[in-house]
């Protein structure tokens, strides 16, 4: 409740309370009966009084309004004769001016009358209470009364009529709404609507009678009211809604056409409100009628062009199959199509059913009717205030003077969507030109924000706490340009990266771009709980890129990149004074130590130049590339590097998408693969010609119910217990991924239909399966210490050999010495060369297998008032030894 309503209950417990006013005033608007015109009936005379002459009008009680106001309203004037039925009718008229409370006459048998008037008091102000479930600002628009308003009766009956109608559109038909006046000085009030908003009206139980080849449960799935109850907990349509009583009607008729009842009807449809006000039930009854099958169907065209021989073909109805009214819908709509792909933009089809009642087949004859072949005369675009009008008008795949061509509306349609410029389910309307062969193309739009700066810090399950700041402008100043800038900062990952793309190169249809980044990504594991990184990497470079279509949905795009890779190894972890070949040197340089790190971390490290050319070959037909619902996306990519620099490979990877929306699921196929191929010369045995960091990965945010980085080739090293037994427990166990040469993936996920409540939550679950593998790396050099372990020698600074007791625990305590160093020399009796000694350990090879791995799950993915959430509940049912497995997965981040 608001401080003035808080106030106003104040006034209302010592302020006088006009009850007599709105005493037993109804919740819905009627008209209010007139006022009586006097006190108590008078006795009916035996004959009609004769005319009584006005000597004077006087006015009493006015407080507002002048004396000459008030007599303006009465049709009474000094001077003239009155008889009881004149005063009757101006007392009528002052109450229909809706000024006064009250109203008598005095002075009725002298002729000396007096007006004596009580003014209907001034509203002060309009206060409403109890009203949770409806915010205030959207019961405001339905009261009529205002402050400084004079205060009515009937107005505020019709404001608590229209209060209570807004309710129960809401679904909740046991609200009440008492209003009440406080009085104030001045003959002012407020006004107060008391609101008893009660609990939603939910629909009990749905009835159906009359069905006889159909469950009264199928029928009801088809209806998009459903009853309350836990399996529809999230659904909207639990509540009573006449308008979705009507809509429910024609689903019933709808789903009976489409089972061949041609001649079902709903016979009634009654919404019963119970005793209580609280629930509804809902009474159907039907009427089903026969069963058709389809006859023969005819084809019939008054298009010239369109001859019926050929247009039979599209007509995909089979005699004997049952009668299917979307059938013969989509029918109708192919021939329209067809003949608006032949330019007849106005063409129409009409279906003409014949119905045989005895044999219960409808034979059905589709007529195409005449119509002239039809030009573009114009195409206008309406709406964009900020997008200029050449960034729409180049997505036309239409233009002033062609012959129209629906397909190519539609397709113009689906470009311009793409763009993300504009409002969602755009269409383009055609509309009758100058002429009957003329067409006026015109697309309406709603531009959106194109631009974003945002700042989001979240938690994921890989990346732990995340900070990221974005900055984009996909429509830069209107001309379909695209700017961006992001630093994203994790654990394990930071980078930094700008962006530009035009695409539309001096107005031909060329597009060019420019990235400029750098990524800061250190590659990690964990043994227990403790988190180790293994290796650094830090990529600094550009790319530049270009765009052009090869025809409608066909275009390649070329690009160059020039990276400098810098990895490194912690060396206070992985370096000695070993050298590669196992030797100790003495000159104080270090090493990375194999048996610290493992070879195939040593072979990595270094820095390295990238240099690469590559192209990708793409065909796009998505109806919508932001959120498709249909429509097929592929593309071939090839990399080569080796055009300068000093890494030498060729990257191959294929990658399709394709979206069907089938019963309301948005169904989607992906399927990727990759290989890449080493040009340079051979690094000796144990080691992979391809780098580390160019291989490829699987696992975890793509690969749902695996580990980050938990499929594919991997060195597991596991330590020996004290009985000499290798420790395979997993999470005690050092993991290092080293991924692969080759890689395939694919998954399968269809979106769940929740229905419109859910979808305006930002709500969009979804199941999936998902399988794939990568592998090919060549096996590298593996290390068994054995259960002793290894011993490592540490030199003293100057490079001599440092001897300590050999035996420290004995009484005798032999002094430390320092000896010159070579690697024939040892230490006197006695004494032993000082070190350290590594548990024993040993490395295992696991997971190069080109053997699927299979996973399912379900996945919910919401644009949260806090930022979008995703969280993925997924089961590795095909595994390989060696891979980590993990079932949940989320990400969420908020936006300030």
């Amino acid at each position: 409740m608001t401080s003035d309503g808080r106030r106003a209950s104040c006034r209302l417990a010592g302020a006088l309370l006009i009850g007599t006013a709105l005493a037993g005033m109804p919740v819905a608007a009627q008209t209010p009966a007139p006022p009586p015109v006097a006190a108590a009936p008078a006795p009916a005379a035996p004959a009609p009084q004769p005319p009584k002459l006005i000597r004077s009008l006087e006015v009493t009680g006015n407080q507002r309004l002048e004396a000459d106001t008030v007599r303006s309203y009465v049709k009474l004037r000094p001077g003239d004769t009155y008889t009881n039925a004149d005063l009757d009718q101006a007392l009528k008229d002052l109450y229909a001016s809706e000024l006064f409370a009250d109203a008598t006459f005095a002075g009725v048998d002298t002729g000396n009358l007096v007006i004596q008037v009580r003014e209907n008091p001034v509203i002060n102000r309009i206060v409403l209470e109890g009203n949770k479930r409806i915010k205030e600002e959207k019961i405001r628009p339905e009261i009529k009364l205002a402050p400084r308003q004079i205060f009515t009766r009937s107005k505020a009956r019709a404001d608590v009529g229209r209060i209570v109608e807004l309710y129960k559109r809401q679904g909740r038909y046991a609200a009440t709404v008492e209003p009440k006046m406080v009085s104030l000085d001045q003959n002012r009030v407020d006004v107060v609507f008391e609101i008893h908003e009660g609990a939603k009206s939910r629909v009990r139980r749905i009835n159906i009678i009359g069905n006889e080849h159909f469950k009264a449960s199928r029928l009801r799935g088809e209806m998009a009211t459903k009853t309350a109850s836990l399996l529809h907990i999230f659904s909207q349509g639990t509540s009573y809604d006449p308008d979705r009583l009507a809509y429910d009607q024609q689903k019933l008729r709808q789903f009976y056409l489409t089972q061949g009842y041609a001649d079902f009807h709903v016979v009634s449809a009654v919404a019963e409100l119970t005793p209580d006000k609280r629930d509804f039930i809902i009474t159907y009854v039907v009427d089903e009628g026969d069963r058709y099958k389809f006859g023969t169907p005819k084809v019939e065209s008054a298009i010239r062009d369109l001859r019926p021989e050929a247009l039979k073909y599209l007509v995909k109805i089979k005699p004997g199959q049952w009668y299917n009214a979307k059938v013969v819908e989509d029918t109708v709509d192919v021939l329209n199509e067809t003949a608006g792909t032949l330019g007849y933009a106005f063409a129409d089809t009409e279906p003409h059913f014949d119905a045989d009642k005895e044999k219960k087949v409808m034979t059905i004859t589709f007529s195409l009717k005449d119509a002239p072949r039809v030009y573009v005369e114009g195409v206008n675009i309406n709406g964009n205030t900020i997008t200029r009008d050449k960034v729409v008008r180049r997505e036309f795949r239409l233009a002033e003077g062609d012959a129209f061509n629906g397909f190519r509306v539609k397709r113009s349609r689906d470009r311009i969507q793409s763009l993300g410029y504009f409002q969602d389910k755009l269409e383009i309307e055609q509309k009758q030109g100058s002429a009957p062969d003329r067409v006026v193309l015109e697309a309406n739009l709603e531009e959106k924000s194109t631009g974003s700066l945002q700042v989001s810090a979240g938690y994921s399950s890989l990346e732990k706490f995340i900070v990221s700041a974005q900055i984009e402008q996909a429509n830069l100043m209107g001309k379909g340009q695209e700017v961006r800038a992001g630093v994203d900062w994790s654990i394990y990952n930071r980078s930094v990266n700008l962006g530009f793309t035009e695409p539309y190169l001096f107005d031909h249809n060329i597009a060019l771009g420019v990235d400029l980044f750098r990524r800061d990504y250190n590659s990690f594991n964990y043994v227990n709980t403790d988190r180790h990184t293994t290796y650094d990497e830090v990529t600094t470079g550009f790319q530049v890129r270009a765009g052009v279509p090869l025809t409608e949905f066909w275009s390649m795009a070329l690009r160059y990149g020039l990276s400098l890779d810098n990895v490194s190894l912690d060396k206070s972890t992985y370096y000695t004074g070993y050298n590669p070949d196992g030797t100790l040197n003495a000159s104080g340089v270090t090493h990375c130590d194999p048996i610290l790190a493992g070879r195939y971390l040593c072979d990595a490290i270094g820095n390295r130049t990238t240099s690469s050319l590559g192209y990708s070959l793409v065909f796009d037909s998505l109806n919508d590339r932001i959120h498709p619902s249909h429509g097929m996306r592929f593309f071939i990519s090839q990399d080569l590097a080796g055009l300068g620099g000093s890494v030498r490979y060729i990257k191959s990877t294929i990658e399709g998408h394709q979206y069907w929306n089938w019963h309301g699921f948005i169904v989607s196929a992906n399927l990727q693969g990759g290989y890449i191929q080493s040009l340079e010369s051979g690094k000796g045995p144990g080691t992979d010609k391809v780098r580390l960091t160019d291989r490829f990965y699987m696992g975890e945010p793509e690969f749902a119910g695996f580990d980050i980085r938990g499929i594919g080739p991997r060195v597991l090293r596991a330590t020996y217990n004290s009985d000499g037994s290798l420790n395979l427990n997993r999470s005690q166990i050092s993991d290092d991924a080293l991924g692969g040469r080759a890689s395939y993936f694919g998954k399968l996920e269809a979106q769940l239909p929740l229905g419109n409540a859910v979808k305006e939550l930002g709500i969009r679950p979804s199941i999936f399966l998902n399988i794939g593998s990568v592998f090919g790396t060549k096996k590298p050099a593996l290390y068994d210490t054995g259960p002793s372990g290894q011993f490592r020698e540490q030199l003293n600074t100057d490079g001599t050999r440092l001897c300590v007791d050999a035996n420290p625990n004995d009484t005798n305590v032999l002094p430390s010495v320092s000896i010159p160093f070579n690697n024939t020399t040892s230490c006197p009796s006695g004494l032993t060369p000082s070190g350290n000694r590594i548990p024993g350990f040993k490395e295992l090879w696991l997971g190069d297998t080109w053997k699927p791995r299979i996973s399912i799950g379900i996945g919910v993915n919401w644009n949260s008032p806090f930022g979008p959430f995703r969280i993925d509940m997924a089961k590795a049912i095909v595994k390989r030894q060696g891979d980590n497995t993990k079932l949940f997965t989320f990400n969420v981040g908020t936006q300030f």
